[in-house]
């Protein structure tokens, strides 16, 4: 996930996500340019036991010698591209039947040049996505499933979340080489001396009133403001990545999931209001870190610090043997988390779906996986690569991810087309309540414009645009 990027708005021109101005030719010209001066790398076996459906992305034959072209967005993790760029050698280096040539896609501008690229049937022959956009894309018709190019030993090994994550509509449509994971980061040794227990697991997380009384407690230790929330991220993915677990765990959600059809009654219902009536009254009570420095708990003014995975190595080193991970609050009816995170899919107009997949199963490998986690701190996508990691294996200080990833604790952002219009809806009504705004209104207007959304794409019919 990119807890830093804005969501995208989506809108009734037909593919969700189109651009409101004439940016579209700028996309283009981005992508022209983008595609003649993008540096090129040139120079296992996945695709024998796979499972076959009517699809047909993947039979089992290589037209060789094939070449594919992949895009890659530009990372927010310092080292993901050379990872990639080694992970190309490697494979093109390691058999003579597919060569593949990686094109790097300024991030900036990303979205808009795969959207463009799409429009006018100019993808690549493997893109890669934040993990919630999948739903729009597939119910565009801009990805192949590849359910038939997924082993079954593959499959078993994949942490569930990552199979839930690349799945709509009953088909998988995209598959990550690594997961996300969320959860409060704590200094012992501070909620020791303020006479504090320290959570073993989801079974025995604070309920929401026992951790406002923490934060009362760490306050008179000096701690005036012992919350660190992110908040500079508020209204971007962020908002909505971090803080939808707190609707989830009240029993809310952010759109009606059994049909998909609205937000209302749901999004702005009472459970939904009460969670974030919660969160606000520790904003108001000036519980929460501004962090405009983004070192509220690294610089030691907060000791607890609500986020995700990939903050964890920079605190570990800030705070030598004194970090530990426990789970988000229980807001009425169990913790809850999210997950998910950027996937790989292949788009429709690739001709050869075994040729991509001959790659993506070399990138799945668990030395591959790790190359990049190692890189970027995610969590490794199987569990073979998981056991490998001293951080994620059993015993090790991050293992609350993967049994939150197993056990059902982590849930996927919903499942729709309509993803960008909820984002943006939420993100922005969760940053205008932590800035004072009323929790009721300001969620019926995020509700209205769901299903504005909702309704200008006719529901986004099964049968796409």
């Amino acid at each position: 996930m990119t807890h830093a990027a804005g969501p995208r708005p989506s809108t009734p021109t037909g593919r969700p996500g189109a651009s409101r101005t004439p940016g579209r030719a700028l996309s283009a010209f981005l992508l022209c340019m983008a595609l003649l001066l993008a540096g090129c790398e040139a120079g296992g076996n996945g695709g024998e036991d796979t499972r076959r459906s009517s699809d047909a992305t993947c039979d089992g034959r290589i037209d060789a010698p094939a070449q594919i072209t992949m895009w890659f967005h530009t990372p927010a993790a310092r080292g993901e591209l050379e990872a990639v760029r080694a992970q190309v050698r490697a494979f093109n280096t390691s058999q003579d039947e597919v060569k593949v040539r990686l094109v790097r896609l300024p991030e900036g501008d990303y979205d808009d040049l795969v959207r463009t690229a799409a429009a006018d049937g100019e993808l690549p022959d493997l893109l890669d996505f934040d993990a919630p956009k999948l739903f729009s894309h597939a119910w565009a018709g801009d990805l192949r499933p590849i359910d038939s190019c997924v082993p079954e030993a593959l499959r078993a090994d994949l942490l569930p979340s990552v199979l839930e994550q690349g799945t709509y509509r009953g088909r998988l449509w995209g598959l990550g080489t690594f997961d996300s994971g969320l959860g409060l980061h704590v200094r012992p040794s501070v909620l020791k001396k303020a006479g504090v227990r320290i959570p073993k697991g989801v079974g025995d997380a604070w309920t929401a009133d026992e951790f406002t009384g923490i934060l009362k407690k760490l306050r008179t230790l000096g701690y005036e403001r012992p919350l660190d929330l992110h908040m500079p991220w508020a209204g971007t993915e962020w908002g909505t990545y971090g803080f939808a677990p707190a609707v989830w765990s009240a029993g809310g959600d952010l759109i009606e999931r059994s049909t998909y059809r609205t937000a209302d009654g749901v999004l702005n219902g009472p459970r939904s209001v009460e969670a974030l009536t919660t969160l606000q009254g520790w904003a108001k009570a000036g519980y929460v870190d501004a962090n405009k420095d983004f070192g509220a708990f690294r610089k030691g003014r907060s000791p607890v610090s609500w986020t995700g995975h990939w903050w964890h190595r920079g605190y570990a080193e800030a705070h030598p043997g004194d970090v530990a991970i426990v789970p988000l609050p229980d807001f009425g009816t169990g913790t809850a988390t999210g997950m998910g995170s950027w996937q790989w899919g292949i788009p429709a107009g690739t001709a050869d779906g075994d040729a991509v997949w001959r790659f993506l199963a070399f990138l799945l490998r668990p030395d591959e996986i790790l190359r990049m986690t190692d890189v970027n701190g995610g969590i490794p996508a199987t569990g073979t690569a998981v056991e490998r990691t001293e951080a994620f294996a059993e015993g090790g200080p991050a293992r609350l991810y993967i049994e939150q990833l197993r056990d059902g604790t982590a849930r996927p952002r919903p499942q729709t087309p309509a993803y960008p219009a909820i984002t943006e809806a939420f993100a922005r009504a969760f940053a205008k309540i932590m800035r004072g705004a009323p929790v009721q209104p300001t969620l019926d207007e995020a509700a209205r414009a769901v299903d504005k959304d909702l309704a200008d794409h006719s529901h986004y019919p099964p049968t796409g645009p």
